[in-house]
């Protein structure tokens, strides 16, 4: 189901550009989704297909209103991929049978000329592509205009490649760019604090990628200062961030489940997983005093009735297996299937957005902590919470 779905992964992206006028957008956005919409390939051998469909329904393609892709402030749009491929043991099997005949037939011949093997080898895979069905695969996008945010159902590198090509494509003009930890940082810093941020700064320009490896600290410091806050603290926080829920609304966030650390070794990056319900973190602890860093966490966030669930990967923010509440919407014989289809989508991002609101409001904290006088003192107490770790020492001294 997607970016419907009650549990999905998902990154963010920033859309960049200029946009037409309000009141051309809607009609320019599907008119760029139906000139690059998907054909399918059902029928033909081509081996791959890519393109736009519906996010209801990803059989539909037309694109012939805005109402096929907009709600409100919201245009949402699915991309396609069909993609079909023959195992190279069948392709190997059928060549060897195909070589076998045209000897059969031309006795003259000691073995298959050079030429003639590269020729059946392209008949054999047409014809085995041709009798193999694609395999459809799909990724959801959803783009907010009012922050202009968007938000993509896929972690793979090589899928969001393939969606940044595409949108940048279809949009003429636009293009999306990672919203990555300094990126997100920037957007829940008042200005005064972005000053401090700016200074913070490890990269020596505005190149995203230099961003992202220079300013890993902005993960690890913060799942480290999360850990110890889980252990120490009330794990109680308020939403500083605009949003859908209120200013100064409560709520509680931790780690759990979850823990991902690297770091260094004799034979190269080591990385250790530890997962399961945690008690004191001790194993965790253990590989923080011998100079491993945490990489990505299971954060559990709560917020009244409403509990949410994401793995953080802490070089782009990733986050994985996000888990909200589930949509619970009374049926009502009465309602078409497209009005119900619409509530859905409203209540699911409305709880995306939520849980959004809420991480955001924890990072927003830590950073006005981290960027200013009182990080040292926490630091310190950081490292005195690791160093009497008694289990930690004896690990270490065995």
């Amino acid at each position: 189901m997607g970016i419907l779905a009650n549990t999905v992964s998902v990154c963010h992206f920033k859309v960049q550009g200029d946009l037409p006028q309000q009141d051309e957008l809607h009609a320019w956005v599907t008119k760029q989704l139906a000139a690059n919409k998907f054909n399918p390939i059902d029928q033909g051998t081509e081996e791959m297909s890519v393109g736009w469909v519906h996010l209801d329904d990803p059989r539909i393609a037309e694109f012939d209103s805005p109402a096929a892709c907009c709600r409100e402030h919201y245009f949402m749009f699915t991309l396609r991929r069909d993609k079909r491929a023959v195992p190279s043991a069948v392709l190997k099997a059928h060549l060897e049978k195909a070589k076998e005949e045209f000897l059969a037939e031309n006795p003259g011949f000691a073995k298959v000329p050079k030429q003639k093997r590269e020729d059946l080898k392209e008949a054999v895979h047409a014809m085995l592509l041709s009798q193999t069905l694609p395999t459809p695969a799909t990724y959801d996008a959803v783009w907010d205009t009012k922050n202009g945010i968007l938000t993509f159902s896929s972690l793979s590198p090589k899928v969001i490649e393939l969606f940044e090509d595409m949108f940048k494509k279809t949009f003429e003009g636009l293009r999306v760019s990672a919203f990555h930890p300094y990126a997100r940082a920037e957007s829940v810093l008042d200005d005064g604090n972005k000053v401090l941020l700016a200074q913070a700064n490890k990269a020596g320009g505005d190149n995203y990628l230099e961003l992202i490896k220079e300013n890993q600290w902005l993960g690890t410091d913060f799942m480290l200062w999360l850990m110890y806050q889980t252990m120490n603290e009330s794990s109680e926080y308020t939403v500083n961030q605009a949003g859908v829920l209120l200013a100064q609304e409560a709520f509680v966030a931790y780690l759990d489940d979850r823990v991902v650390l690297l770091g260094s070794g004799e034979n190269g990056a080591q990385k250790i997983t530890v997962a399961g319900p945690q008690d004191h973190f001790n194993e965790v602890r253990s590989a923080l005093l011998n100079k491993k860093q945490i990489t990505e966490a299971t954060l559990h966030m709560e917020a009244g009735d409403d509990h949410y669930k994401l793995t953080l990967k802490g070089e782009l923010f990733h986050f994985a297996s996000f888990k909200s509440p589930a949509v619970q919407l009374e049926k009502d014989s009465t309602v078409d299937e497209a009005m119900e289809r619409e509530a859905v989508f409203f209540e699911r991002m409305l709880l995306l957005e939520k849980g959004t609101q809420l991480f955001d409001s924890v990072f927003a904290t830590f950073l006005k902590l981290r960027l200013g006088k009182e990080w040292e003192e926490q630091a310190t107490a950081i490292q005195k919470w690791l160093n009497v770790c008694t289990y930690c020492n004896s690990q270490l001294n065995s």
